[in-house]
């Protein structure tokens, strides 16, 4: 209906305009009376048609697209945008007068410029610096969708939400803030869930899995986020550039995102680092008791795994495969893939062997 109004009135008043030049042009060229008439209407009918064609994507096009764009913004940046622009305008007001006096033409020209001038300088300065300002004067800034920016925010990607660790981590209360879900990160778990390739469907699957529970159970805060990055298609690129926009970090599990994240100036929290930090220590001397599950590379050993994956390897433990050992603690390894541990057999068992 708008278009179609808009489609109306453009053709009105380009079919007026149309008229009123076809009988100006009429009596500049001294256009024989009896013909004035005709080229009247005939530009009158050019600007109708034109005014039916032309003023939609001229008008109606744009200012949607523009209305959008405005929409998407949060509210915090266009309230901090529009003070930009008011103390640009007062900065302007008490400029006019001076530089209305220049010499020549620059002194018509030298005002308006420098209005648009600062009026730029002003929307730039206040939308990058206005989170500052805020906790400065206590403001919690909130966006368009109800999201608290004024507390740490938590981005979390694809892959540390199908890990499935981060949803024990939430119930124990250690994470700080608030646990955001872009929807382009829901958008990716259900495209892998609706793979035809059983793995990836069964990892997505487990992703919307744990989501969900993580919206049970968690003692954070999780909340689906409609903010999005236009330009860059992949997930990666667009958590890293809402890391950055919101002041947020990233929760992965993902060693490569960990690394672009950090030399882009983003503060990542990689859950695999977490679970080799919390990690039991042990020391040489130390006892305790494990499940020889395999055979060791070097000869007798054998290989068995702690509560939390630690591998632990044991001297003539080959021979108790399948079998639960006393063993003593003789060195400890850390390594880029984890803690490894070495030890012997303790006692009466390494008497037997």
């Amino acid at each position: 209906m708008l278009i179609a109004f808009v489609r109306i009135i453009g053709g009105v008043i380009l079919g007026f305009v149309g008229w009123q030049a076809g009988g100006d042009a009429s009596a500049m060229l001294a256009v024989p009376h009896e013909y004035t008439m005709i080229v009247s209407a005939g530009l009158g009918a050019v600007g109708v048609l034109g005014g039916v064609l032309a003023v939609p994507p001229l008008i109606i096009y744009p200012l949607r697209h523009l209305s959008e764009s405005a929409i998407r913004v949060p509210t915090d940046d266009l309230v901090a945008g529009g003070l930009g622009l008011l103390m640009a305008s007062v900065i302007s007001a008490l400029l006019a007068v001076p530089l209305s006096r220049l010499p020549s033409y620059l002194g018509n020209v030298t005002p308006f410029f420098a209005a648009v001038a600062l009026a730029y300088m002003g929307v730039r300065i206040m939308l990058a610096r206005h989170r500052d300002l805020g906790g400065a004067f206590h403001i919690p800034w909130r966006d368009s969708h109800g999201d608290d920016t004024s507390h740490h925010g938590l981005l979390l990607d694809t892959s540390a939400i199908i890990d499935g660790r981060i949803a024990d981590i939430s119930v124990t209360g250690f994470l700080p803030g608030t646990l955001f879900v872009p929807r382009f990160v829901l958008e990716e778990l259900q495209h892998i869930a609706d793979s035809p390739d059983s793995q990836r469907r069964n990892r997505g699957r487990r992703g919307l899995e744990m989501l969900n529970r993580l919206q049970r159970e968690s003692l954070a805060p999780v909340k689906i986020t409609d903010h999005d990055i236009e330009g860059p298609n992949g997930v990666d690129t667009k958590l890293v550039k809402l890391a950055r926009q919101m002041r947020w970090s990233i929760v992965t599990s993902d060693f490569n995102l960990n690394r672009v994240a950090s030399l882009q100036g983003v503060r990542a929290l990689n859950v695999n680092e977490l679970a080799n930090a919390i990690r039991v220590v042990f020391l040489p001397g130390e006892e305790l008791i494990v499940r020889i599950a395999q055979e060791g590379k070097e000869a007798g050993q054998g290989v068995g795994y702690l509560d939390d994956g630690t591998m632990v390897v044991v001297e003539d433990g080959r021979r108790h495969v399948g079998s639960e050992v006393e063993v003593v603690v003789t060195r400890v390894l850390q390594t880029a893939a984890g803690r490894m541990i070495f030890a012997r057999l303790r006692g009466a068992q390494a008497e037997a062997r």
